[in-house]
Protein backbone atom coordinates (compact mmCIF):
# COMPACT_ATOMS: atom_id res chain seq x y z
CA UNK A 1 0.00 0.00 0.00
CA UNK A 2 3.16 2.19 0.51
CA UNK A 3 4.15 2.13 -2.36
CA UNK A 4 0.76 2.87 -4.57
CA UNK A 5 0.54 6.05 -2.22
CA UNK A 6 3.77 7.10 -2.39
CA UNK A 7 3.85 6.99 -6.12
CA UNK A 8 0.22 9.34 -6.34
CA UNK A 9 1.97 11.78 -3.50
CA UNK A 10 5.01 12.18 -6.01
CA UNK A 11 2.98 12.60 -8.89
CA UNK A 12 0.82 15.20 -7.22
CA UNK A 13 3.86 17.07 -6.69
CA UNK A 14 5.69 16.51 -9.82
CA UNK A 15 8.40 14.27 -9.05
CA UNK A 16 7.27 11.05 -10.04
CA UNK A 17 9.90 11.40 -12.94
CA UNK A 18 12.86 11.92 -10.72
CA UNK A 19 12.33 10.13 -7.73
CA UNK A 20 12.75 5.76 -8.34
CA UNK A 21 9.83 3.72 -5.79
CA UNK A 22 9.46 0.49 -5.20
CA UNK A 23 8.60 -2.19 -2.39
CA UNK A 24 9.85 -5.38 -1.06
CA UNK A 25 9.37 -7.65 1.62
CA UNK A 26 12.25 -8.70 3.66
CA UNK A 27 10.96 -12.10 3.78
CA UNK A 28 10.16 -14.75 0.73
CA UNK A 29 6.76 -16.20 1.38
CA UNK A 30 4.46 -14.15 -0.89
CA UNK A 31 7.01 -13.24 -4.00
CA UNK A 32 4.73 -12.99 -7.33
CA UNK A 33 2.00 -12.92 -5.70
CA UNK A 34 -0.41 -9.69 -6.18
CA UNK A 35 -1.25 -7.52 -3.17
CA UNK A 36 -3.65 -8.53 -0.64
CA UNK A 37 -7.00 -8.17 -1.81
CA UNK A 38 -8.32 -6.17 1.46
CA UNK A 39 -5.39 -3.83 0.56
CA UNK A 40 -5.97 -3.84 -2.82
CA UNK A 41 -10.08 -2.99 -1.87
CA UNK A 42 -8.89 -0.26 0.82
CA UNK A 43 -7.05 1.41 -1.81
CA UNK A 44 -9.49 1.05 -4.73
CA UNK A 45 -11.93 2.91 -2.04
CA UNK A 46 -9.63 5.98 -2.19
CA UNK A 47 -9.10 6.33 -5.94
CA UNK A 48 -5.62 4.27 -5.75
CA UNK A 49 -4.83 0.99 -8.20
CA UNK A 50 -3.04 -1.38 -6.52
CA UNK A 51 -3.42 -4.07 -9.37
CA UNK A 52 -0.15 -4.26 -11.38
CA UNK A 53 1.80 -4.78 -7.23
CA UNK A 54 3.58 -8.20 -7.12
CA UNK A 55 5.62 -8.88 -3.98
CA UNK A 56 9.07 -9.22 -3.84
CA UNK A 57 11.69 -10.16 -1.65
CA UNK A 58 14.26 -7.43 -0.67
CA UNK A 59 17.95 -8.55 -2.20
CA UNK A 60 20.66 -7.20 -0.22
CA UNK A 61 22.53 -6.09 -3.76
CA UNK A 62 19.46 -3.26 -3.78
CA UNK A 63 21.62 -1.09 -1.14
CA UNK A 64 24.16 -0.08 -3.89
CA UNK A 65 21.31 1.21 -5.91
CA UNK A 66 19.07 3.12 -3.67
CA UNK A 67 19.87 6.37 -1.98
CA UNK A 68 16.78 5.49 0.89
CA UNK A 69 15.20 2.14 2.21
CA UNK A 70 12.27 2.62 4.14
CA UNK A 71 11.12 -0.25 6.76
CA UNK A 72 7.63 0.03 7.92
CA UNK A 73 8.34 -1.70 11.18
CA UNK A 74 11.17 -2.25 14.05
CA UNK A 75 11.30 -6.30 12.90
CA UNK A 76 11.60 -5.41 9.51
CA UNK A 77 14.25 -2.39 9.75
CA UNK A 78 16.47 -5.25 11.98
CA UNK A 79 16.45 -7.43 8.82
CA UNK A 80 17.65 -4.95 6.74
CA UNK A 81 20.24 -3.96 9.18
CA UNK A 82 21.24 -7.32 8.78
CA UNK A 83 21.55 -7.59 5.68
CA UNK A 84 23.65 -4.10 4.66
CA UNK A 85 27.18 -3.46 4.83
CA UNK A 86 28.08 -0.19 6.91
CA UNK A 87 28.04 2.07 4.03
CA UNK A 88 24.70 1.32 3.17
CA UNK A 89 23.40 1.68 7.48
CA UNK A 90 22.66 5.50 7.17
CA UNK A 91 20.43 5.23 4.19
CA UNK A 92 18.04 2.13 6.33
CA UNK A 93 15.28 4.48 7.87
CA UNK A 94 12.12 3.58 9.78
CA UNK A 95 9.30 4.80 7.75
CA UNK A 96 7.88 6.41 11.28
CA UNK A 97 10.41 8.35 11.75
CA UNK A 98 11.04 9.84 8.11
CA UNK A 99 7.20 11.01 8.49
CA UNK A 100 5.03 12.61 10.46
CA UNK A 101 4.30 9.78 12.66
CA UNK A 102 6.85 9.87 14.93
CA UNK A 103 8.49 6.71 15.43
CA UNK A 104 5.82 4.41 15.48
CA UNK A 105 5.75 1.23 13.33
CA UNK A 106 3.20 0.74 10.69
CA UNK A 107 1.50 -2.15 11.31
CA UNK A 108 1.20 -5.02 8.72
CA UNK A 109 -2.67 -5.90 8.73
CA UNK A 110 -2.08 -9.04 6.24
CA UNK A 111 -4.39 -10.75 8.83
CA UNK A 112 -7.17 -8.28 9.83
CA UNK A 113 -10.00 -6.70 8.78
CA UNK A 114 -11.04 -4.08 6.37
CA UNK A 115 -11.04 -1.83 9.02
CA UNK A 116 -7.17 -2.48 9.88
CA UNK A 117 -6.54 -1.95 6.08
CA UNK A 118 -8.70 1.26 6.24
CA UNK A 119 -6.08 2.21 9.57
CA UNK A 120 -3.27 1.57 7.56
CA UNK A 121 -4.03 3.48 4.71
CA UNK A 122 -4.87 6.59 6.77
CA UNK A 123 -1.52 6.44 8.70
CA UNK A 124 0.22 6.12 5.16
CA UNK A 125 -1.67 9.12 3.65
CA UNK A 126 -0.80 11.37 6.92
CA UNK A 127 2.60 10.91 6.73
CA UNK A 128 3.01 11.12 2.73
CA UNK A 129 3.69 15.01 2.62
CA UNK A 130 6.35 14.97 4.66
CA UNK A 131 8.26 12.39 2.96
CA UNK A 132 7.58 14.04 -0.65
CA UNK A 133 8.46 17.31 1.32
CA UNK A 134 11.68 15.31 2.11
CA UNK A 135 12.28 13.73 -1.49
CA UNK A 136 12.17 17.26 -2.99
CA UNK A 137 14.62 18.74 -0.26
CA UNK A 138 16.98 15.77 -1.06
CA UNK A 139 17.05 17.11 -4.63
CA UNK A 140 19.08 20.53 -3.22
CA UNK A 141 20.84 18.05 -0.27
CA UNK A 142 21.23 14.43 -1.03
CA UNK A 143 22.59 14.07 2.79
CA UNK A 144 18.99 15.29 3.98
CA UNK A 145 17.75 12.26 3.69
CA UNK A 146 20.10 10.70 6.03
CA UNK A 147 18.85 13.43 8.35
Amino acid sequence: MAEVVLRAALAAAGLDTRVAVDSAGTGDWHVGDPMNSRARAQLARRGYDGSAHRARQFNDSWFAERDLVLAMDASNLASLRVLAAADAQPRIRLFGEVTDLGAVDVPDPYEGTQAEFARVLDMLESAMPRLVRQLAAAFDDPASLNA
